[in-house]
């Protein structure tokens, strides 16, 4: 039970990395591009970029939670319980503020979409 647990758990571990690792090279290889291009959606696209980042940052901090969380319940001592506490609320706090943006940054698309449309 214990060696299963570990493994899910490395394996989940793993997984975050090679999310992080994608979701770098794809940022910074949209990054170059905008960086090469400059033009005027620059900022639509910085914002984009760095959201889309974010998602995949989320994303990989479900994995890590995760792999915490089989650890914790293998062998819990107050100690990690806390940490695991710790954790939790640190990312989910990350994943709340990354919604926040991601929903206003919704908004604005929405209203400029509106407003190109109007004019």
């Amino acid at each position: 039970m214990q060696l299963g647990a570990r493994f899910i758990s490395h394996a989940a571990e793993l997984a975050a990395a090679l999310i992080i690792a994608a979701a770098v090279a794809e940022a910074l290889w949209r990054a170059l591009l905008v960086f090469a291009r400059r033009d005027r959606a620059d900022d639509e696209r910085k914002e984009n970029l760095r959201l889309g980042l974010g998602r995949w940052l989320a994303v990989s901090l479900e994995f890590l939670l995760a792999a915490d969380i089989l650890l914790t319940a293998i062998a819990p001592s107050w100690d990690d319980i806390g940490k695991l506490g710790a954790i939790a609320l640190i990312r989910t706090a990350l994943n709340y503020f990354l919604q926040k943006e991601t929903e206003a940054q919704a908004g604005r698309l929405d209203k400029a979409q509106g407003t190109g449309r109007a004019g």
